[in-house]
């Protein structure tokens, strides 16, 4: 009998935000359009409208995929990885992509998620104890890196933006 990893759960709540994203493809496009929300520096996410958190969760499920598989490949650890806030090309991806249809911004998200589910699964209990070094919040394991950066955010984002449209009818 094999020891169950982490990947069940995280991928069940990881589908269950996704969904809930899905659900709300329609009303975010019958809901714009939308004004330009301030994207770069520090600011708060929570301020954000819907091109920018579209844009941000697209490019953010990539990215912390990216930083998970350069943990599990690296030696010695801990494997320096990931970024911060004020990260200027996570502004920039963010500014850019929130022009897009909010239509490719969820296909994005969806298909993220789906690699997410597809690799997850194969993590051994040794890759998921593998050691990563984030220049804010210093040594993680992957086991820990998922939920903080992927998982909780992706949720997080799904309650923003049913928090948005609940505040924000269709456009007139």
């Amino acid at each position: 009998m094999t020891t169950p990893t982490p990947a069940a759960a995280e991928v069940e709540r990881l589908t269950s935000a996704a969904a809930a994203i899905e659900a709300l493809r329609g009303p975010i496009e019958a809901a714009g359009p939308w004004p330009v929300r301030p994207v770069a520096g520090d600011g708060p996410e929570a301020e954000w409208g819907a091109p920018e958190v579209l844009a941000h969760v697209a490019e953010m499920l990539q990215y912390w995929l990216g930083e998970i598989e350069r943990v599990l490949a690296g030696a010695p650890e801990p494997v320096p990885f990931g970024r911060i806030a004020t990260d200027p090309l996570r502004t920039l991806t963010i500014e850019r992509d929130r022009s897009l249809p909010a239509n490719e911004l969820i296909n994005r998200i969806q298909s993220a998620v789906a690699r997410y589910a597809a690799r997850l699964p194969q993590l051994t209990l040794a890759e998921w104890d593998k050691r990563g070094l984030h220049p804010r919040l210093g040594e993680m394991t992957v086991g820990a890196i998922l939920p903080r950066f992927v998982v909780v955010h992706l949720e997080e984002h799904a309650a923003q933006l049913r928090a948005t449209l609940a505040g924000r009818g269709p456009a007139a």
